[in-house]
């Protein structure tokens, strides 16, 4: 286990960073994640499973602490935008921020597929979700994605 997560530890942090968009918060999130892992251990049946386990943990954390956020962010009348309910479309026109403005179940499962390389099997138990609708959610992206791209040219 602990070799597990001194080895990935920098996949570990990009996958919380592409969540929270902040080095604090990946950093602090990766770390409450290994706490978890750690204390909880003994909980693992299946030593083959440990991978999906800890995605799953972490990505649980990054959720918890953009729920937080959410809470505590306050928006001052005048700072909102007419335009703020229409889909965000990222202005530097990077793939990372287009996968961010997806919908988060929708993102999520793009980011295990193409940034953590997971199976749609071990997405399916990160996200906890069928694997049919993870297909769908990922098939869904990556069309969003094609589109906006072919939209540009």
């Amino acid at each position: 286990m602990t070799t597990f997560l001194v080895e990935d530890q920098a996949r570990f942090y990009r996958l919380a960073y592409s969540y929270l968009h902040s080095r604090e918060e990946a950093l602090d999130a990766v770390q409450t994640a290994v706490c978890r892992a750690l204390e909880k251990q003994e909980s693992l049946k299946d030593a083959d499973a440990m991978r999906t386990w800890f995605y799953r943990i972490l990505v649980n954390v990054c959720t918890d602490l953009l729920r937080q956020r959410k809470r505590v962010t306050l928006v001052k009348p005048e700072e909102l935008d007419a335009g703020s309910y229409e889909d965000p479309l990222p202005e530097d026109g990077s793939l990372a921020r287009r996968v961010d403005a997806l919908p988060p179940e929708i993102a999520a499962v793009i980011r295990l597929r193409f940034y953590e390389e997971l199976s749609l099997q071990e997405i399916s138990a990160v996200v906890n979700c069928p694997l049919s609708t993870v297909k769908t959610r990922l098939y869904t992206g990556l069309k969003k994605l094609r589109i906006q791209l072919e939209g540009e040219e």
